[in-house]
């Protein structure tokens, strides 16, 4: 029987660690976890994305802070907020919501954020500490960190003698997660859209995560039977049995023929999705426990 991992079951048992992380942290300490999402234009998804990231930021008793910016600002006032917030001691996690309108440059914002506070994961220092295994100082990127918590729900924290393959090579997924999964012992292969025998690499895979953003590319004879699939892929695609013009989501793994291959297998949507908002509050709680030099929780 194929296990289904539900998503939002996962995220609320982070969240829950999260809120009892906070309230034990203000006890000790006296330090409230403060978390700054700065958004900049008014792109809806962007918006809709922001108010639940500070809506859940609320919920786990964290100082909350949004500061919206008009479509025309500049880069050297988009810098300065930035300078800012690295500067107060009341915020923890800094988050700037990309993509950025042009002709707003990205880069330079997201690498002026302190590495401590960086609770994106996206910096260069934190990849670095991510690559050279330094889990203890680094924060990791949001949508790994919350797919490695399903790997670690199913197999446990050593992955010794299971081979992992990664389908994606992306700075903000696929090597982050392949690192993740190297960190804890996996034979690691990345594959990506130059791989010959694609399908052939990921038969070799006991866990196998889907990152290409193609709609249900991965097969079931892709699958080696009773293995871990994780599906990172959000795909719309066109649903005419729904109606004229409708669509739905669909991952990178085609879930119904793919599901009576593996023992345990993420659904999209209700799979990761769920588990990055999650993961943003779980690395915020962890950057306030360490600058208040307390010992942060496990996720």
């Amino acid at each position: 029987m194929t296990t289904v991992i539900d998503g939002k079951n996962v995220a609320a048992s982070v969240i829950q660690t999260v809120k009892a992380a906070t309230a034990a942290l203000e006890k000790t300490s006296g330090v409230t976890p403060g978390l700054a999402v700065i958004i900049v234009g008014d792109d809806p998804a962007s918006h809709a994305y922001v108010g639940s990231k500070s809506r859940m930021a609320k919920e786990c008793g964290f100082k909350s802070v949004q500061h919206t910016l008009p479509v025309d600002t500049k880069q050297e006032e988009l810098a300065s907020l930035v300078a800012s917030l690295n500067a107060d001691p009341s915020i923890h996690g800094i988050l700037v919501q990309l993509p950025l309108p042009k002709p707003l440059d990205s880069e330079p914002i997201i690498q002026s954020i302190l590495p401590e506070k960086d609770v994106d994961g996206l910096s260069t220092v934190n990849a670095g500490k991510l690559a050279i295994g330094d889990l203890k100082t680094g924060l990791v990127s949001c949508t790994p960190a919350g797919a490695m918590v399903f790997v670690r729900r199913t197999h446990g924290e050593d992955l010794s003698g299971l081979n992992a393959v990664v389908i994606g090579r992306s700075n903000l997924f696929g090597k982050p997660m392949a690192q993740l999964l190297l960190n804890a012992n996996a034979t690691v292969t990345i594959a990506h859209s130059r791989t010959k025998n694609l399908a052939e690499v990921c038969r070799n895979a006991d866990i196998l995560v889907a990152a290409v953003g193609r709609p249900e590319m991965v097969k079931a004879d892709w699958v080696k039977p009773g293995a871990t699939v994780i599906d990172v892929g959000i795909n719309r695609i066109p649903a005419p049995e729904r109606g004229e013009g409708k669509t739905r989501l669909v991952g990178d793994v085609a879930f119904a023929e793919v599901s009576k291959v593996a023992s345990t297998i993420t659904p999209v949507p209700g799979g990761v999705g769920p588990m990055t908002i999650a993961m943003l509050m779980a690395n915020t709680v962890i950057a306030a426990h360490r600058t208040a030099g307390q010992t942060p929780p496990q996720f």
